[in-house]
């Protein structure tokens, strides 16, 4: 009787810790990625100009990659900007990068290198075309920067891409008709603000901390680029339908233009790699992107603006593996 309950007992005790076992198997099944070993090795993130949004946000987000993708080496890379962003990753020089989509639609309609590779993660945030000049200064309009010397962005950004097409969407000749001066975000507020500027194009999210602080020492204004100019410039067609007109909220700078909204126009943001980035190493860079949205949003403003709704859309590319991979994982 006594060994019939002892064996009684021990099939109780062997049944409860396998059902534990079965039960703590799930939850690491439920936890862990098996069967996809964490990505490890080397990752280069192409960002922008010292003091731009694009170099802002890549350094805050290298320290939210580094959490999660511990065996990872991160590198960043500073650059000019879209342009030259897309072609090192286009031709293998970087794994990820930001770029505009219009710069985007623009390189993939060339067919340059490795156009056919390239791949979206996330839609970002919106740059916004700012067009600066002195406070005092008599431009109202972009046609009126006739014979000024003017910052174009350098000449792998997507500023210069842009300031060419508002120029000649205003009858201008960008080579003939303004003193083009090939130059970023670093240094055009310091050119204006001593007089070797008449005015400068900066495409960027807002506020761009550059703008900002050249606003908060020096009195300046932001030209309105209306309606009419921006259909214009749509009118091109191509790779111009990715531009569209909006609105510089009243205090993006509050003391640019007394708490005026600006018209002015809009282009959207992508993360992009390539068809050939490891879709796990995908998968999770676009994770971090979107989980670290808030935190990031405190000290970038634009990163605020990152919306999962609609971070799936990355036209003119499509999307990556490893990104619709991430966008299933958390779909309601």
């Amino acid at each position: 009787m006594l060994q019939a309950l002892s064996r009684i007992g021990r099939r109780r005790v062997l049944q409860a810790c396998t059902a534990v076992a079965v039960v703590l198997g799930l939850l690491l099944w439920w936890l862990l990625p098996l069967g996809q070993p964490a990505p490890t090795g080397t990752l280069t993130f192409s960002t922008g100009v010292p003091s731009g949004v694009y170099q802002r946000y890549g350094e805050r987000l290298k320290g939210d990659l580094a959490r999660d993708l511990p065996r990872v080496s991160i590198e960043l890379q500073t650059s000019e900007g879209s342009q030259q962003n897309i072609a090192r990753v286009a031709t293998g020089r970087a794994d990820f990068t930001i770029a505009t989509t219009d710069a985007l639609a623009t390189y993939l309609r060339s067919g340059k290198p490795g156009a056919d590779r390239l791949r979206g993660c996330v839609r970002l945030y919106d740059d916004y075309i700012q067009l600066v000049v002195p406070r005092a200064s008599k431009v109202r309009k972009v046609s009126d920067l006739r014979g000024k010397r003017v910052g174009v962005g350098q000449r792998g950004s997507g500023v210069r891409l842009v300031a060419d097409r508002l120029l000649t969407a205003a009858g201008l000749d960008p080579a003939k008709d303004v003193t083009p001066v090939s130059s970023g975000i670093d240094t055009m507020p310091k050119q204006l603000e001593h007089d070797r500027l008449d005015a400068f194009f900066w495409s960027g999210g807002l506020p761009t901390s550059a703008v900002q602080e050249l606003s908060d020492r020096f009195a300046i204004r932001l030209v309105p680029l209306e309606a009419a100019l921006v259909r214009e410039l749509q009118a091109a067609g191509g790779s111009a339908r990715y531009y569209r007109s909006a609105m510089m909220p009243a205090d993006a700078y509050h003391n640019a233009n007394q708490d005026q909204a600006v018209p002015t126009v809009a282009v959207a943001n992508v993360l992009v790699t390539t068809e050939r980035s490891d879709p796990a190493m995908t998968e999770a860079f676009t994770r971090t992107v979107i989980d670290s949205r808030d935190r990031i949003g405190r000290e970038v403003h634009a990163a605020q603006l990152v919306d999962l709704r609609t971070a799936i859309y990355t036209d003119p590319l499509p999307l990556h593996e490893g990104a619709s991979r991430y966008y299933r994982s958390v779909k309601p």
